[in-house]
């Protein structure tokens, strides 16, 4: 039996994005080639690998288990050869990342520009996206996100900063025409730009002051997506369309300019800040290594 481990490599990308389109987008390759790769698996295997579907792709029972050994074992191959690092000057090679879209904005410009600058070797690229990522499954070496979304067995490094808050605001002009709010309560009688995961839930709008928290179901006529569309939701609220609901750091500069106002600041919430997170094997990759380290040291 003589199976490629390229071929390998395509079969748990496209198992992992449950299809060739998205298998093909996370790992930087062709659906055709990612196709034409499990194909010649199949084929030499002797055996059906993956169900396929016009609407889905899935694993059959031999897929599973061959599954459930080949990523371990591609682990420690990729680690096996990354022990050739250690021998170098300095590290070298690609680091991937999966982000959401407030951490690529809001956390990663003040890293990122240093980190590529001090390991001149590393090439890094990032994903952002808000949805829950499998980041081995999508081919990523690690990903950031906030406490309350890390996954189960995973190692987590505090990443940017600590404590962020979130804040509300609205243009000058809407709040001169309607009215500045001095309760949270007050906001049911106003426009406010609201957002929705691409779960399809829509989150309440929370505060908290003085151990008093309260959680408003708010109302308003535009709606976005949280993270990829929320530019949108800022542009509305300068433009003086209602009142919006972000991270502070993502507003501060249009309060620096006076273009959006604070407003309800006292109960503004406060939460603990991303991590980055990665499987806890022994052997890291040495761009990953270079990367905790880099942080850890900032």
């Amino acid at each position: 039996m003589n199976v490629d481990l390229g071929d390998l490599n395509a079969f748990v990308a496209v198992a992992g994005a449950k299809g060739f389109r998205e298998g093909a987008r996370l790992s930087g390759t062709s659906a055709s080639g990612l196709s034409e790769a499990v194909r010649r698996l199949e084929a030499e295997l002797g055996v059906r690998l993956l169900h396929r579907t016009t609407r889905s792709v899935r694993p059959t029972e031999a897929g599973e288990r061959l599954l459930e050994r080949l990523r371990p074992a591609l682990n420690e191959v990729e680690a096996a050869l990354d022990v050739v690092n250690g021998f170098r000057d300095r590290p070298a090679g690609t680091l991937k990342l999966n982000v959401p879209i407030s951490a690529a904005r809001l956390v990663l410009p003040s890293i990122v520009p240093r980190f590529l600058a001090a390991y001149p070797d590393i090439s890094l690229e990032v994903i952002a996206e808000d949805g829950f990522v499998d980041v081995l499954a999508a081919g990523c070496d690690a990903g950031i996100r906030y406490d309350e979304r890390l996954e189960q067995d995973m190692v987590a490094v505090p990443i940017g900063p600590r404590f962020q808050r979130f804040a509300v605001a609205a243009a000058p002009s809407y709040l001169d025409r309607h009215g500045r709010p001095e309760h949270p309560r007050d906001l049911l009688g106003h426009a406010c730009l609201r957002g929705r995961f691409a779960s399809g839930s829509m989150p309440l709008w929370e505060f908290e002051r003085d151990g008093e928290t309260l959680r408003v179901d708010v109302t308003g006529r535009l709606i976005v997506r949280i993270g990829s569309s929320a530019d949108l939701a800022v542009d509305a609220a300068i433009a003086g369309t209602g009142v919006i609901y972000l991270f502070e750091d993502w507003l501060r500069p249009h309060f620096d300019r006076g273009a959006l106002e604070p407003i309800l600041e006292p109960w503004w919430p406060r939460f603990s800040g991303p991590f980055l997170y990665y499987p806890g094997r022994r052997l890291l990759p040495a761009p990953l290594r270079a990367f905790v380290d880099f942080i850890q040291g900032t």
